[in-house]
């Protein structure tokens, strides 16, 4: 059996590689025997990280290591269509299951039309006329701003036989978009059945000496160039950074992180923010870790006792770990996790959060640390069986062996 992945992977972003990582793991121990193609961003980075046969999203086998977040727009005048139509048919020869593992696919955050919203149903349309089977698997949808995004991902999805979303406002915002999804189905992110790290004995810290990790992102809005992107960042740092002393006259420890690679710029602006602090004491409590992975964003979070996040899958690291977690998030897709683990009242939006609502939750929450862990645990026991549940019916249907 040939199954290929497609997804934006390979191109900085550690979320979208876990839900990859997580993904192959489950095939390669149900489905050993199985050929796996990624179909990605950077696919000699995807071969060297996952031991996978890969192509690049024209179809072509890998002869650098350059990352394509999004192809020129001249690739997709009708000449380069066609050309990279024949080299997809090509790549696809043999492939019996095209999989789209987990990431925000459905989404046209940073995008144009023509970057992933017509990658996505360029690869589906080429697998559909190959008679190739699309499964789309507990991905996030929306929103999606522009209308032709809009209708390349709606083509793109219709095409699928097989369909679950990590939360439901994905599933409704796909079936507010016209499609019938009376038969799609609801189960969580994939990056949950990723390995957590061992946890080490928890250290009974007193409150004001608590270690807070700080994902940071570099985030400019929803829409690629956008006009304000400079004001809109420029206050993100201040007030984040805002945040930061906060805690550290509070005489807490601060870990910084991220989660994608262009978030080391947010990472140094913060962190150069704080040398006016007086003598410098501020650097001896906090850590800068440049992570790359969701293995890394864990093992960072495990030496933390709450996390402030905006990026999703370092929420979902947070809450994967047992951190009572706080969200300024970008989307809804933070609000529908924090919602699952009975944290609604913890997120706020990232571009008008306030500084003192969050100190205030924080602190309360530094008060009750075991309570909110042992809901936490709660939570994650039952989407490790609801993900059990997900991978049965992928091995019993879309992804059953077939009889030569």
């Amino acid at each position: 059996m040939k199954i290929g992945l497609l997804g934006q992977f390979g191109s900085g972003n550690s979320g979208n590689d876990g839900s990859l990582e997580a993904m192959v793991r489950f095939l390669r121990q149900a489905r050993p025997e199985a050929r796996l193609l990624c179909i990605c961003s950077n696919p000699a980075k995807v071969r060297d990280d996952f031991a996978l046969d890969v192509v690049s999203i024209r179809g072509k086998k890998p002869s650098t290591g350059r990352s394509v977040r999004s192809p020129g727009a001249g690739f997709w005048r009708v000449p380069s269509r066609i050309g990279s139509m024949i080299a997809i048919f090509q790549a696809l020869a043999g492939t019996e299951v095209l999989v789209i593992p987990g990431t925000g696919i459905l989404d046209d955050f940073q995008e144009t039309p023509f970057g992933w919203p017509f990658i996505l149903f360029w690869w589906c349309l080429a697998a559909r006329l190959r008679g190739i089977r699309i499964a789309f698997v507990s991905i996030g949808a929306g929103p999606i701003h522009n209308t032709l995004s809009r209708r390349f991902l709606k083509a793109a999805v219709q095409m699928a036989e097989y369909r679950s979303y990590r939360d439901d406002f994905s599933l409704r915002y796909v079936r507010d978009l016209g499609v019938d999804v009376s038969r799609d189905l609801r189960f969580p992110d994939l990056a949950f059945g990723l390995r957590a790290p061992t946890q080490d004995p928890v250290v009974d810290r007193r409150p004001a000496h608590a270690a807070i990790g700080v994902g940071v992102m570099h985030y400019r809005g929803w829409k690629r160039g956008q006009a304000d992107g400079d004001a809109i960042y420029r206050t993100y740092i201040n007030k984040l950074s805002a945040v930061i002393g906060r805690l550290l006259e509070d005489g807490r420890r601060v870990h910084l992180f991220m989660g994608d690679k262009a978030d080391e710029t947010a990472l140094d602006d913060i962190f150069q923010g704080l040398a006016p602090r007086p003598a410098g004491a501020s650097h001896a409590f906090v850590s800068v870790a440049r992570t790359t992975s969701l293995d890394q964003v864990m093992e960072e979070l495990k030496k933390v006792d709450i996390a402030i996040v905006s990026r999703y899958h370092n929420l979902l690291c947070a809450l994967k770990t047992g951190r009572p977690a706080f969200s300024l998030g970008y989307a809804q897709k933070n609000d529908e996790l924090m919602a699952t683990f009975g944290r609604a009242a913890f997120c706020q939006h990232i571009e008008d959060f306030d500084v003192e609502v969050l100190i205030g939750q924080v602190r309360t929450a530094l008060a009750d640390l075991d309570g909110a862990r042992k809901e936490i645990e709660q939570h994650n026991a039952a989407i490790r069986r609801e993900l059990a549940r997900q991978g049965e019916l992928l091995l019993s249907g879309i992804l059953k062996e077939r009889c030569a």
